[in-house]
């Protein structure tokens, strides 16, 4: 299974456009989204589509119910699904918001929630989904079922209606 982190506050992010030869993205940074417009759409999504890797290399992508919280993606998952079987042995994943007219691409690193940031996700959760995790509380917060949490390495922020000028990369150190 990926590590056990404690949320640590994000590092604000370098901002830059996409490289993306020949789409012809304006140079320079005026018109770049800031942070905040990538953030409000995480926190927003309904549906999160995550993307893991098989271990022959191929791609599995699967829709997931989470929160951005402390900086990072949260979901849980039963601890043989194929998303924590790959995980387990590659912690690299990309998930995306659920709307693609104003898409949030997030590259990271998936890795086990600890215990604190396991009992906000369960109170926030159930207020987000009027879902009832009670039955399994338990199993989460004894680490025997995975939350994992996605840290973000790079950030694409595309809104359809400005893609031209408006396209953001940010990168996390």
């Amino acid at each position: 299974m990926p590590t056990m982190k404690r949320a640590a506050p994000l590092p604000k992010p370098k901002t830059s456009r996409p490289l993306a030869p020949g789409y012809g993205f304006p140079e320079g940074s005026k018109g770049l989204l800031p942070w905040t417009w990538a953030e409000q759409r995480l926190k927003k999504s309904h549906n999160y589509w995550i993307t893991t890797v098989k271990p022959d290399g191929s791609p599995h992508t699967m829709v997931v119910w989470g929160l951005w919280q402390d900086g990072r993606l949260l979901f849980s998952t039963g601890s043989n699904s194929r998303k924590a079987c790959n995980l387990a042995q590659n912690q690299n994943c990309v998930l995306c918001n659920e709307h693609a007219h104003e898409a949030v691409i997030v590259e990271g690193v998936a890795e086990l929630a600890d215990v604190a940031s396991r009992r906000k996700f369960l109170s926030t959760y159930q207020r987000k989904y009027k879902f009832d995790m009670s039955s399994m509380k338990d199993d989460i917060l004894s680490m025997k079922e995975p939350v994992f949490a996605v840290r973000p390495r790079l950030v694409f922020g595309l809104w359809e209606k400005h893609f031209q000028s408006k396209s953001t990369r940010w990168k996390f150190a």
